[in-house]
């Protein structure tokens, strides 16, 4: 669509061309050099668009384009839906639809058979930018983040000019170039888009550690739980047979004790282990 558009000025304008030269050919009939330096003028003029119409058109070939979104470093310049779709921040939304359009064509994984993976990957890229500006609150967001690189830039040539000035030199910086001080704002873009990212998968991996955290705890807190009920509840089964057992000791204890004094044999005096188990069987006599 854009060659056609391209094409169809170029030609336009090199018609025009070719009608005020053939419109003041007559009128210098004897200004052949005149002539000849007009001539060479349009040729420049038409070569010149034809480049530039060329360059364009290679920048839209698929495979370009799906190189261009694996490039090193995409993983962080893919998070910027403005470099993405190859867009101006301050363009329109019908610009963003368009765009979208063109590009998402060209890396379609159905027009790249021989290299369907990447191609994929280029049109989910594609895909999510536009995904996040169409999005009013996700536009909104990334014109912040302009907004910020763009601040950040000129407090950067600010302090680039105080320095120059504190050293005696020409105040002058790359920046004040336009086409420069706009690829140092697109560099700070990407920093800051790259930067949010990173504190996003902090604050997610943060999250989830305390996720397992608490999931452990929690965990911890049920097996103690349960522990512990299966304590008590095998202490109140044996709680029976415990009594039992101990009065059947002290009954025998009894028998032996009477039997002893019948006998006028000697009674040792009880020690203080065995005179505490007494004190506890008197105790569980009492409960029941």
């Amino acid at each position: 669509m854009l060659k056609v558009e391209l094409t169809t000025e170029l030609i336009a304008r090199t018609h025009k061309s070719t009608l005020q030269f053939g419109g003041t050919k007559k009128k210098m009939a004897s200004g052949e050099s005149s002539k000849s330096a007009e001539s060479e003028s349009a040729f420049n003029l038409f070569y010149t668009e034809v480049k530039a119409i060329e360059q364009v058109d290679s920048v839209l070939t698929s495979k370009q384009q799906i190189d261009r979104l694996h490039r090193p470093g995409s993983t962080y310049f893919n998070l910027n839906p403005f470099e993405v779709l190859q867009i101006d921040p301050d363009c329109t939304m019908a610009d963003v639809k368009k765009k979208y359009r063109q590009l998402s064509i060209l890396v379609h994984p159905d027009k790249n058979p021989a290299d369907p993976d990447r191609s994929q990957k280029s049109f989910e890229a594609v895909n999510k930018a536009y995904k996040t500006l169409e999005n009013e609150e996700g536009y909104k967001r990334c014109k912040e983040i302009v907004e910020e690189a763009k601040t950040r830039t000129e407090d950067m040539m600010k302090q680039k000019r105080k320095q120059l000035k504190k050293e005696g030199k020409p105040i002058i910086i790359p920046e004040d170039d336009t086409e420069q001080y706009k690829h140092a704002v697109y560099v700070q873009t990407c920093k800051l888009f790259a930067d949010l990212e990173r504190l996003r998968q902090e604050r997610e991996a943060k999250d989830m550690h305390e996720r397992k955290r608490k999931a452990e705890e929690e965990e911890t807190e049920k097996e103690q739980k349960k522990v512990k009920e299966e304590w008590n509840k095998n202490f109140e089964e044996s709680r029976s047979d415990r009594v039992n057992s101990w009065r059947n000791w002290k009954t025998g204890s009894k028998k032996t004790k009477t039997k002893t004094s019948k006998s006028g044999e000697f009674k040792p005096p009880e020690t203080q282990g065995r005179a505490a188990m007494t004190v506890l069987i008197q105790v569980f006599d009492n409960k029941e």
